[in-house]
């Protein structure tokens, strides 16, 4: 009995130690030492390029002269002015005087003209709130080749006492066109007569010939008549190919042509856009855009079209 009680205990004894050693083993979780991934570099941050609130109007009116547009300098800048400040410009592109009487009856907000002594009598009476130099080019006396007053290499107002001696003398052999717009061409025109002492607009004899039109149209007319004229360089340049006209007479300092911008004054016109006039003068006075003038034609004409005076003042040039 006691073997058979001793066999049956060793039994259960080994039974145990081979149910123990065939049980499965607790599960060993493997603790896998994560390995640090490197993060992406982010990207330096770069400045939010600057951007313009947009203006409360974005509707401006620019009243200029034809020179500025005939010569194709609006076409560059326009764009530029547009897409930086976020205004929609309407361009009336008419003579100076023309342009001056818009601002002085609110129908313009802005002014790019070349006219001083009548910039000066608008601000002097309280149209204009600011006015500011921004560039200049010269008139010169342009007519056919052949030449027949003999005004070439003379200073304007000789070349012009020797086109009213030859209209006087053979009047069917001479032509001047006038432009008789109220322009700052017309105005300059005017005053050279007046140098000369002589005044073919007010006696209109018949070589004397007033169209009334823009620099561009009158440049035409003169060539198709064979005729002298007084014209800005950069619209002659910009029109030479289409025309029979040579230069006669330039340089003098009685030539210079001066350009400022004038906003309009809000105490006259309270409704113009007088930011956006403000923000086209300092558009016209920027680096960026003075460069941009001085730089306009030089590729196609080998010379630039208008010269940069933004950082120059009426001073400069005795005005």
């Amino acid at each position: 009995m006691n073997k058979k009680l001793s066999f049956v205990l060793a039994s259960i004894l080994v039974l145990s130690l081979i149910l123990a050693g065939c049980a499965p083993a607790a599960p060993v979780t493997e603790v896998v030492e994560a390995t640090a991934i490197p993060a992406t570099e982010a990207p330096a941050p770069t400045e939010a390029p600057t951007t313009r609130p947009a203006p409360a109007n974005v509707n401006l009116i620019l009243a200029t002269t034809t020179s500025t547009q005939d010569s194709g300098l609006l076409d560059v800048l326009i764009p530029m002015f547009e897409a930086e400040y976020g205004y929609v410009v309407q361009t009336v592109a008419v003579g100076s005087g023309a342009a001056i009487k818009m601002g002085q009856e609110g129908n313009a907000d802005v002014l790019l003209v070349h006219s001083p002594a009548a910039e000066k009598t608008f601000m002097a009476d309280g149209w204009g709130k600011d006015r500011s130099l921004i560039m200049h080019n010269d008139f010169i006396v342009v007519g056919p080749e052949a030449d027949p007053a003999g005004i070439k290499g003379l200073t304007a107002a000789e070349a012009f006492a020797k086109i009213f001696a030859a209209g006087t003398e053979k009047p069917e052999s001479v032509v001047f066109v006038a432009r008789a717009d109220e322009s700052g061409t017309s105005t300059k025109e005017l005053g050279i007569w007046k140098k000369a002492e002589l005044d073919p607009a007010g006696s209109k004899p018949a070589w004397y010939v007033e169209t009334g039109q823009g620099m561009g149209a009158s440049l035409t007319i003169a060539s198709e008549k064979g005729g002298y004229i007084l014209a800005d360089r950069a619209t002659y340049l910009a029109n030479k190919a289409n025309l029979s006209l040579v230069i006669l007479s330039e340089g003098d300092n009685s030539l210079l042509n001066i350009y400022h911008v004038m906003t309009v004054d809000t105490a006259k016109w309270p409704k113009v856009n007088y930011q956006g006039a403000t923000d086209f003068m300092s558009f016209m006075l920027s680096e960026t855009t003075q460069a941009e003038i001085e730089k306009f034609g030089v590729d196609k004409y080998g010379q630039s079209l208008f010269i940069p005076d933004g950082t120059k003042t009426d001073a400069d040039y005795g005005l």
